[in-house]
């Protein structure tokens, strides 16, 4: 790829691209065209094909896509065989559900470390990790090259601890639940913000237009 730009929304289909080819070949299915991948996912097929040129293109002429082989490229490329390590800043109930329920080694990432604020949390073990004190963040970062934080604090603490993940702790990016705008400040560190509200607003405004 070298330095070639890719744009973020093709960017953000890769993931769909690699879930739906998961299910397909979990179906027994070994080969795709574009079409008819294109109509399972809502897209159109010279949408898929130029968002899979942007990496050079895997499909052959009148075969199509082979579903395992493209998969394994798609993963190639977005890093899911990576294991960047990982921390999680907040135990609380989202923290908790994220630690339960998320894969994070087939999806890039080695969840190496838990941290909250609150002395009653700490010992506790989610999924195999103890949950350790907000204080030793920084050692512990330094000590593991973490590189990925995921923060799920309220806003208000997001600004200070932002500012040591990446000033002193070298942290290149984020997923960040806090919706504070860790990019206004670190416009270059990764950034993927979950804001639940905007997606609920979202799905309000679907519903109700879904007659018009």
């Amino acid at each position: 790829m070298g330095s070639k730009y890719i744009s973020i929304s093709v960017i953000k289909r890769l993931p769909r691209y690699y879930r739906f080819l998961g299910m397909l070949k979990d179906a027994g299915m070994v080969r795709i065209s574009s079409r008819e991948l294109a109509d399972r996912m809502g897209l159109s097929a010279s949408q898929i094909r130029q968002d899979l040129n942007c990496f050079g293109g895997f499909g052959q002429q009148g075969y199509g896509y082979n579903i395992e082989s493209l998969q394994n490229e798609i993963g190639k490329i977005l890093g899911v065989d990576r294991g960047l390590k990982t921390i999680l800043i907040g135990a609380g109930n989202l923290g908790k559900t994220i630690v339960g329920e998320m894969d994070f080694k087939t999806r890039g990432f080695d969840l190496i470390g838990i941290f909250d604020k609150k002395e009653s949390l700490a010992g506790q073990i989610l999924s195999g990790l103890p949950v350790r004190p907000a204080s030793d963040i920084e050692d512990f970062c330094k000590e593991n090259g973490v590189e990925v934080a995921i923060l799920c604090i309220p806003y208000k603490e997001a600004a200070a601890i932002s500012d040591l993940l990446v000033e002193t702790c070298g942290i290149k990016g984020f997923w960040n639940f806090s919706h504070y705008n860790i990019n206004e400040k670190y416009p270059r560190v990764a950034v993927e913000n979950m804001h639940f509200n905007d997606s609920l607003m979202t799905l309000c405004y679907q519903v109700i237009n879904s007659d018009n």
